[in-house]
């Protein structure tokens, strides 16, 4: 069955393409709760009224591999599929049984197909968002009497790693010089490289210098488009995290690369495809720039800083730390990066104002038990 095309009647300021990318990830849930059983459906409500729509996809895949696990790894139950379980088999499961699927089966499971074995292991990040999905549930199913127990607080702790300033990956004030004059005159790039980078460095310049001024997530950047942009009142219009809509200000560098772009390297509007007319940052085909391509961008001029391989540079994450920490080394105060970040939790933010490069060289230099010998 043929999918059909998403057409749009938006009589609010979100852009269209974001509008889309939402009913997509709609759709998306909808198929899952259609696969689970129905004594979920109260709880499908919750998430839909209570959680950003990513996260309620999220949680909803979290809960259908749980599902398929009772199908296809235990005797818990007699359902040939997760939405045939029934609510008598679901209320009978108890803590140990969560623990073994998240202990056990999760940290390392293998996926058969015809023509592979695959090993799928889970960190501990990975458990506990696992772990997260069904305490929502099962506490929400409690809450409506439908099990007869909250059998949530026997759940076993799932320790995460401390992070740690010093595990942060991010390029110095130097490595930002070279990256930028990199991009804008094509050294260290192969011949095959540069016919593409004359026709994409301006692009490509703006693209880096948003990422490292804003310090924007990728999806972030992705949606912009040319008229997210007012240079006449020096701001610019992201849509973030949860929905949320702000108004950023633009300093002389971003108008400038964005600038150079729009008037040196984008196409003519008539010759791009009226759904991409708007967006900022287009491929070679006139099309908005994918996800995948403005990450596959970063991590290769990234890669020949560091001088490692495309698959090891750094992506649009670390640039985002690269931001955070370089504003935080100028002196601007944790909060206010915070603010520009979007950081819901400030000790997020001091994680980089604890990123302090060459600080324990400096230590060591210093504290000498042998003097040196002239």
């Amino acid at each position: 069955m043929m999918k059909k095309e998403f057409r749009v009647h938006n009589k609010t300021d979100k852009p269209d393409h974001v509008v889309i990318q939402e009913q997509k990830n709609i759709q998306r849930c909808l198929e899952v709760e259609s696969r689970l059983p129905n004594f979920l459906y109260d709880f499908f409500l919750y998430l839909k009224s209570s959680v950003a729509i990513t996260t309620r996809l999220a949680y909803l895949e979290d809960i259908y591999f749980f599902f398929q696990y009772l199908v296809k790894e235990t005797p818990k139950t007699k359902a040939q599929k997760p939405s045939d379980i029934s609510l008598e088999e679901f209320g009978q499961l108890n803590a140990k049984d969560i623990n073994q699927f998240l202990g056990q089966y999760c940290s390392r499971y293998v996926v058969e197909d015809e023509d592979s074995v695959r090993i799928m292991e889970n960190h501990q990040r990975s458990l506990a968002r696992k772990k997260s999905s069904l305490s929502v549930m099962f506490k929400n199913l409690f809450r409506d009497e439908l099990i007869p127990r909250n059998i949530t607080d026997g759940f076993n702790p799932i320790q995460l790693p401390k992070p740690q300033p010093d595990a942060i990956k991010r390029l110095d004030i130097n490595e930002v010089v070279q990256l930028l004059e990199m991009v804008e005159t094509g050294e260290q790039l192969s011949e095959k490289e540069k016919r593409y980078w004359k026709k994409t460095k301006h692009r490509d310049r703006a693209i880096l210098v948003l990422f490292l001024t804003y310090g924007l997530r990728l999806n972030e950047l992705h949606q912009l488009n040319i008229s997210s942009f007012n240079f006449s009142r020096g701001e610019f219009k992201i849509y973030r995290k949860r929905g949320k809509e702000t108004l950023m200000p633009i300093n002389y560098s971003c108008e400038e690369v964005i600038t150079l772009y729009m008037n040196h390297e984008r196409p003519p509007k008539e010759s791009i495809p009226a759904e991409h007319q708007d967006a900022l940052f287009l491929s070679l085909q006139k099309r908005r720039m994918t996800v995948r391509a403005i990450r596959n961008m970063v991590k290769k001029y990234t890669s020949l800083i560091l001088g490692t391989s495309s698959s090891q540079g750094y992506s649009p994450h670390k640039l985002r730390a690269t931001a955070a920490t370089s504003l935080i080394q100028q002196g601007f105060s944790i909060f206010d990066v915070q603010n520009l970040m979007d950081h819901e939790n400030v000790a997020t933010t001091q994680l980089y104002a604890a990123h302090r490069k060459d600080v324990k060289r400096e230590l060591v230099k210093n504290f000498e038990w042998i003097d040196r010998e002239d």
